[in-house]
């Protein structure tokens, strides 16, 4: 069990930082100019939420990778050693982007759900979702088979 949740944490670490770099990518095209787990971050921080905040750029990107890599430990203890399809991770990537973004991050005021939300971003966060769940199956199944040789 631990080497699950080591191997699921490693992975949603390494499967984070993939779905960052297509976030990045929405940024730079101009499809979503204000990322996500900064936006969570100036919303916990003390002040107004809606307004920019020292530090909620590095405190967004931790409680992303942390976000990320709780994710990918509770996927790869429910997947155990058993090799898991593609599909299935990027199904999972996208269940967690419709429970986070049409459930608890706009109940909180933090943003609109997915159908009230500015043009492109939901595209990017749901092509982002799909890449950190097939990351996320690849590395686990990469680091399930590297711990049974």
């Amino acid at each position: 069990m631990t080497r699950d949740l080591v191997n699921g944490a490693a992975g949603g670490v390494l499967a984070t930082a993939a779905m960052s770099a297509v976030m990045l990518a929405g940024d730079r095209m101009g499809l979503m100019p204000d990322q996500p787990p900064k936006r969570i971050a100036r919303a916990v921080l003390p002040g107004h939420r809606h307004r920019p905040k020292p530090g909620e750029g590095v405190l967004g990107a931790v409680t992303h990778f942390g976000f990320g890599a709780a994710c990918g430990a509770l996927y790869a203890l429910a997947r155990g050693r058993r090799r898991t399809p593609i599909l299935l991770g990027a199904g999972y990537g996208l269940a967690i982007w419709l429970v986070s973004y049409q459930g608890w991050v706009p109940r909180l005021g933090i943003l609109p759900p997915i159908s009230g939300d500015r043009p492109g971003r939901p595209a990017v966060m749901a092509a982002g979702h799909v890449v950190y769940g097939t990351v996320l199956a690849l590395a686990v199944n990469r680091l399930n088979g590297a711990a049974e040789t």
